[in-house]
């Protein structure tokens, strides 16, 4: 037999938006959502007497993306044509709730959100040769992503994990459910170095440390690796400003017929 006793507390916690309005008359009113979730787990179960859960890849390694993606938009000589977003969103870790909640009701017109690109976990453990763009295959943002990492000199990889299916997994499905195409790029396993394997430390990482007390600044961080998400961000981002054409979800597309 079996017996449960749940306790129900409400909790107010609150989104973070920004935004960049654009230079183009006839796009400023549509946008581009740059998205982070700010929350962890705060206390939990200790692991060898630490109760704390910081967050730090997941996903305070987002937020500081999302915040330099911000400040080089701020430093543009020329605004973007399209207007730009920045969201920082709560709740995350209970089931998508602050992203869900600004999708359904955002501060500006839901119709005018074109494209949504989130960081989260990106994964800065090694130096940044090759990313997973989930996401691309289903709209015309495999395009810009395309582009951007090309200028970098960054290959496009497939996903080596699909059974997990990540594209469902963090805030931009709360975008994707109300029709918006969106993009969630991740680092890939190429590491430039033949003694470390990118796949067992990204594996390793999910065993040991995912959700856990020592998700800290105790590991070690490739922060090049994050400048180049950001600039990879950035531009992908961009690009999606500065063209007239709003992105679409490809013919026939799954999520496309289903939410778009």
């Amino acid at each position: 037999s079996i017996a449960t006793r749940s306790t129900h507390t409400d909790v107010e916690s609150a989104n973070v938006v920004a935004r960049l309005e654009g230079s183009d008359p006839a796009l400023k009113d549509e946008h581009v959502v740059y998205i982070a979730h700010v929350d962890h787990f705060g206390r939990g179960v200790a692991m060898n007497g630490d109760a704390i859960y910081n967050g730090a890849n997941d996903n305070a390694s987002g937020v500081a993306i999302v915040l330099d993606v911000a400040r080089a938009y701020a430093a543009l000589p020329t605004r973007p044509r399209r207007s730009v977003l920045f969201l920082f969103v709560t709740a995350e870790e209970r089931g998508l709730l602050g992203s869900d909640y600004f999708a359904r009701n955002p501060t500006v017109p839901k119709g005018g959100i074109v494209a949504d690109l989130t960081l989260d976990m990106p994964f800065l453990f090694h130096p940044l040769l090759d990313i997973v763009p989930y996401g691309a295959q289903h709209s015309t943002l495999a395009a810009p992503v395309s582009k951007a990492a090309q200028h970098l000199g960054i290959e496009i990889g497939t996903d080596p994990i699909p059974e997990q299916v990540l594209f469902i997994r963090s805030d931009h499905f709360s975008f994707v459910r109300q029709g918006v195409p969106s993009l969630f790029i991740k680092s890939g396993f190429k590491t430039g170095d033949p003694a470390k394997d990118g796949s067992a430390i990204n594996a390793a990482y999910r065993r040991d440390v995912y959700h856990k007390p020592n998700d800290d600044m105790s590991q070690p961080f490739d922060f090049e690796a994050g400048a180049k998400h950001a600039q990879l961000n950035f531009l992908t981002g961009w690009l999606v400003t500065q063209e007239t054409a709003r992105p679409a979800w490809n013919p026939g597309d799954f999520f496309g017929k289903v939410f778009g």
